[in-house]
């Protein structure tokens, strides 16, 4: 696999698991509802913020991991590939759907900034995710590891822009479709969670390729 096609396929995953409704979406959707389009956009940017965290964690640790414990690396990709088999699999089988979205009053614009970056920060899920993804694309094979970082970083917050400042402009559209319409936030948890599952065995059939 290319870095060019390991990109494309990380844009294509990364922007699967932004579709999904969770508390991100639902946090810009909530905003976007009772303090308008501008609120929604200054709580997107707050996400985009706390993403940026993420992948930061991530190149970080899989840099210290290849720096430091290289032998390590293959399990980890393993390990994080059966992880995000399983995160497949519960999607695959879980009923996603929306069926409030709470906020009562509009909130000053910084305010709904910080509580953006920290909805974002405080899910311990997405540092999970985190550690189990980017073994798989951050490689030491594709170059220097900060680059790739910012690459993917850069991918992910671009894909976060598009799909919650979407939400953001058209809150009460958005919300109309998420609560509304239930079978399509199910099926949609069920197609990411087959990407995630072809996407894990794909990394893993490279990595374990590569080692040999």
């Amino acid at each position: 696999m290319t870095y060019a096609d390991s990109l494309w396929l990380f844009l294509l995953l990364v922007a699967g698991i932004i579709i999904v409704p969770g508390m991100d979406m639902l946090y810009v959707l909530a905003n976007g509802l009772t303090g308008g389009r501008k609120s929604g956009l200054v709580a997107t940017s707050g996400m985009v913020a706390g993403g940026g965290v993420h992948s930061l964690y991530g190149t970080v640790g899989t840099g210290l991991l290849v720096a430091l414990a290289p032998k390590l690396f293959l399990p980890l990709l393993l390990g994080g590939a059966i992880y995000m088999c399983w995160i497949g699999y519960t999607l695959i089988r879980s009923s996603i759907t929306v069926d409030t979205v709470e906020g009562a009053s509009a909130v000053p614009l910084p305010t709904v900034f910080r509580r953006a970056v920290l909805t974002c920060l405080m899910n311990p899920k997405a540092y999970l995710f985190v550690i189990a993804v980017y073994p798989q694309f951050v490689r030491p094979e594709y170059g220097p590891l900060w680059r790739q970082g910012l690459a993917l970083g850069a991918m992910t917050a671009l894909t976060q822009t598009i799909v919650y400042g979407a939400v953001a402009l058209a809150a009460g559209r958005a919300r109309g479709l998420l609560v509304g319409n239930p079978a399509a936030t199910i099926w949609t948890g069920r197609v990411v969670g087959l990407l995630l599952i072809l996407v894990a065995l794909l990394t893993a059939f490279e990595g374990l390729r590569g080692s040999v």
